[in-house]
């Protein structure tokens, strides 16, 4: 008997149960005309997000961000090498001396400024 409840009590893995606040229960049918079916899909394509997402999204925000592009997701990466790159620099500087990794420094400064400017921040 004993053994048969330590067996229910066990956790049986997957994904935990969604709370009640979380599930999405509710479906609500939307008319539109055909110009804003498809503004809706051309919108929901650019966000990079499903139309159901993107009418969730105007719902909570009332506007949706756009999803990180292949490009800017390539210049963050490249951010956050220089960003380890310039942790090494400054390292060097405190123990051999800032006047030897000058030239480096700005070299460094200089490609993140680009970087960012690339972006658009």
């Amino acid at each position: 008997m004993e053994q048969t409840k330590e067996h229910k009590e066990r956790n049986k893995g997957g994904r935990p149960k969604k709370e009640a606040t979380e599930k999405l229960k509710y479906r609500i049918a939307v008319k539109m005309t055909a110009a804003d079916y498809f503004r809706l899909l051309t919108r929901s394509h650019e966000a990079g997000v499903s139309p159901s997402e993107y009418m969730r999204e105007c719902f909570r925000n009332g506007h949706v961000k756009e999803r990180l592009s292949e490009e800017h997701a390539g210049y963050i990466r490249q951010l956050c090498g220089m960003a380890n790159n310039f942790n090494q620099l400054a390292r060097k500087a405190n123990a051999g001396g800032f006047h030897d990794e000058r030239w480096d420094c700005k070299v460094a400064v200089a490609r993140i400024h680009e970087l960012i400017t690339k972006i658009g921040i």
